[in-house]
């Protein structure tokens, strides 16, 4: 009798679920079940994991790498053509740039339960790319605005089309990587902040030595734009959805993936919606800690996307040095962020939230001297700006205590939804601090960022303390069974419903 393969099994267990046959079990099915019970009869070889560990960094890592730097000079590219006449050219007065900056955490805000939606329905590689066609031709035709209604509209659908892009990559760190993998990861296309705001820094210095043509501000956005335009259409053929479809993987690789990422006991995806998930999210602790975390981290955002020319400029600095003083700052949050990643990443027990905290407190001595140096001390208060970049990897890790803390197809994605609508807050609170009356110094935007950071701080603190009490708990009520806990994560329980689930501290 021949053997047979047991890959062959994907195949077959495939055919024999058709759409009209979906019962209440297979609606609990991961949609990489089939793999992962294949998996169970491939002994794969550390040297193979190690393989398609790297296909998968390969093809994976430098998109979202691109995808994310671009987003990210994208919706601050006010704050660089800010410094040539922005708001000149489109008739800006009193706290109209200010609004610009809050009227796109509106769209981003209105994007949130559309996006969750087509993620969790879609596959998440196409969404991501069409989404990034989008809002590239929304970034070229800015120049077009010349009045403060065309360039809040525009402001509005670019962050209504840029929602998606945190959210999907949460979940994408939470479909191809191992608990364990994701922070450095996650840090590895987050630090684009950091370059992002160095390269910014450098083509504002250029754009400021043109002296022909157009108005040199529009220049900014018809170079962001092409460039996210032609990104977009590049990640649609590149950009995957889940290791069951990947067409970088064979047949055998696929089974290894799926069965790694497994192990986390939280599943790979499932694309129905669970009432009772949406229920547990709404009452879960932990999501609303995120939700007021993510609020007290970016009100101070403003200081360091759209404002911070500005507010170099009322340290008494010139136009130039308002563009290439900046890349200090995004030098600071680059290697802050690949540092936080790599210490995750080699100690991944109990580091993510001291790692936070450690951050945080940075920003907090950054705001504080902000508020209480004089005006006169134009250096001191510069290195205070960039003491704040540090900002970014205390967000970045509570993006993590989704991808790696949270279980359940849609407990996760409205989890993530949560999450980003205190993101939106915050950042629609943040440019309403900075009042033109207090033009230059803005000392309320300053005590907000204190505020801010202290109010996230805190929050860090209860997270940590809430997650440690429920892994002690569970640990005294008995040992894990590993097989049993990644089996319930393959059928898209929570995690608190898997009582073999643990919290990544």
């Amino acid at each position: 009798m021949a053997l047979r393969d047991p890959l062959d099994a994907v195949e077959d267990a495939k055919g024999s679920r058709s759409s009209d046959q979906i019962t209440e079990n297979s609606r609990d099915l991961d949609e990489n079940y089939e793999f992962f019970k294949a998996a169970q009869e491939v002994d794969a070889t550390p040297d193979e994991v190690k393989k398609v560990v790297r296909k998968i960094d390969y093809h994976v890592v430098p998109i979202l790498f691109v995808i994310y730097f671009l987003q990210y000079l994208d919706k601050n590219a006010i704050n660089f053509a800010n410094a040539y006449g922005l708001k000149q050219g489109t008739n800006l007065h009193g706290q109209d740039f200010s609004w610009l900056g809050s009227i796109f955490y509106f769209g981003y805000l209105a994007g949130q339960i559309p996006s969750g939606y087509l993620m969790q329905r879609l596959p998440v590689g196409r969404v991501v790319s069409v989404t990034v066609i989008i809002w590239g031709t929304i970034v070229l035709t800015t120049p077009a605005c010349t009045s403060f209604g065309g360039i809040a509209t525009n402001r509005f659908f670019l962050g209504f089309t840029e929602a998606t892009v945190n959210p999907a990559f949460v979940l994408i760190m939470s479909i191809w990587y191992k608990t364990d993998e994701q922070p450095l990861r996650l840090e590895a296309y987050y630090c684009t902040n950091g370059l992002a705001t160095m390269f910014g820094g450098l083509i504002g210095y250029a754009v400021g030595h043109i002296t022909t043509g157009l108005p040199r501000w529009m220049y900014v956005f018809l170079i962001f734009g092409a460039i996210s335009l032609a990104t977009g259409i590049v990640s649609v053929f590149v950009l995957p959805d889940v290791p069951a479809t990947a067409r970088f993987l064979n047949q055998r690789e696929r089974t290894i993936a799926t069965e790694r990422v497994a192990s986390n006991r939280a599943g790979v995806k499932n694309h129905h919606f669970k009432k009772h998930q949406a229920i547990q999210c709404a009452k879960d602790p932990k999501t609303w800690i995120l939700f007021i975390m993510a609020i007290g981290a970016q009100i101070p955002n403003a200081a360091i996307t759209s404002f911070t020319s500005q507010i170099i400029g009322s340290f008494g600095f010139d136009t130039l040095g308002t563009q290439y003083l900046q890349i200090p700052g995004g030098a600071v949050q680059f290697l802050s962020l690949i540092l936080g990643g790599v210490l995750c990443t080699k100690w991944p027990r109990g580091s993510r939230c001291p790692t936070m905290i450690t951050a945080n407190s940075i920003c907090i001595i950054g705001s504080a001297l902000l508020v209480t140096l004089p005006d006169e001390n134009k250096w001191g208060r510069l290195v205070a700006l960039w003491l704040c970049f540090f900002q970014g990897l205390g967000f970045s890790m509570s993006l993590t205590m989704i991808s790696s803390n949270v279980a359940g197809s849609t407990k996760k994605q409205l989890t993530a939804v949560i999450l980003f609508v205190g993101y939106c807050v915050g950042n629609i609170i943040g440019p309403q601090t900075f009042l033109e009356r207090e033009a230059p110094h803005y000392r309320s935007a300053y005590i907000a960022m204190l505020v801010g950071y202290s109010v996230k701080l805190v929050s860090i603190i209860v997270l940590y303390i809430y997650m440690w009490r429920s892994n002690v708990a569970r640990d005294a009520a008995g040992p894990i069974d590993e097989k049993e806990a990644i089996e319930a994560g393959m059928h898209d329980q929570t995690e608190l419903e898997n009582k073999g689930f643990r919290y990544s501290l």
